[in-house]
């Protein structure tokens, strides 16, 4: 071997006769730069209530953006939606059944407040174990529970030891639940623009997407719920490229919990 400013040689010798020479030379390993994120608005679309009708989730899956489906559990098609949705790529999330003020539309199995910690444990992990690899979580009606501190601080919990995100869907100005999640470590966020479809129709549901994307270039991160209607799939095909045209970027709603 013999040591140079030029690196190492290696002399192959046979008889004492040199018969080839290695050289290794210094090398350069060239550094790679990672692109940045893309700046700019970016807007979250949440469709949530799947479980019930298996064709509503075929609908959203024929839609060509990155929309985070929230499944309702023990539906009859909670487990082969949620399935279905992780095989194309798509962002799942539990619709957890939370008790709503009115109790018009209970559900028969729903967090209440005055549940005890450890029935809150028993319905919420049995709620996750339903739904196939949930990321996260958004709450199902629930203007009585998300108003609740002493429940919401449990649910949090039980969230935090599964590594959950949690939505606040905003169903209450009473709410608690995004404080609830941020004193819990919980990576947290809230719907910040109106609902797409109180109103079923067409037109109205493209009035409110147009408003979502507008309040999401003013905000700079917007976070929207609909619900898979047929007038919300048709208005979301319609009004959706206008998003791309005005520089605001469609992402899943992980990427907009902090």
């Amino acid at each position: 071997m013999i040591e140079s400013r030029e690196g190492l040689a290696f002399k192959y010798l046979r008889a004492d006769v040199a018969t080839h020479t290695i050289r290794i030379t210094e090398l350069t390993i060239p550094t790679v730069e990672l692109a940045p994120a893309p700046a700019g608005p970016r807007l979250a679309i949440i469709l949530d209530d799947l479980g019930q009708d298996y064709s509503a989730a075929e609908a959203i899956f024929a839609l060509p953006y990155p929309l985070t489906i929230s499944v309702l559990p023990n539906n009859p098609h909670s487990v082969d939606i949620a399935e279905e949705a992780h095989r194309r790529g798509y962002e799942v999330m539990l619709h957890l059944p939370m008790e709503s003020v009115s109790q018009r539309r209970a559900e028969s199995h729903e967090l209440r407040p005055g549940m005890s910690q450890r029935d809150v444990s028993s319905l919420v992990e049995g709620f996750i174990s339903a739904v196939p690899g949930v990321g996260g979580v958004n709450n199902h009606q629930g203007s009585e529970s998300t108003a609740n501190t002493p429940l919401m601080n449990e649910l949090m919990r039980v969230l935090h030891e599964h590594k959950l995100f949690y939505i606040d869907s905003r169903t209450t100005a009473a709410t608690v639940a995004f404080d609830a999640a941020r004193r819990a470590g919980v990576p947290t966020a809230y719907r910040n623009v109106p609902f797409l479809d109180d109103v079923t129709e067409v037109g109205a549901v493209s009035r409110q997407l147009r408003l979502a994307i507008r309040e999401a270039r003013e905000k700079n991160d917007a976070i929207a719920i609909g619900h898979p209607h047929p007038a919300t799939l048709k208005a979301l095909r319609e009004i959706l490229p206008e998003a791309k045209a005005q520089g605001v970027r469609l992402v899943y709603a992980s990427e907009l919990v902090r």
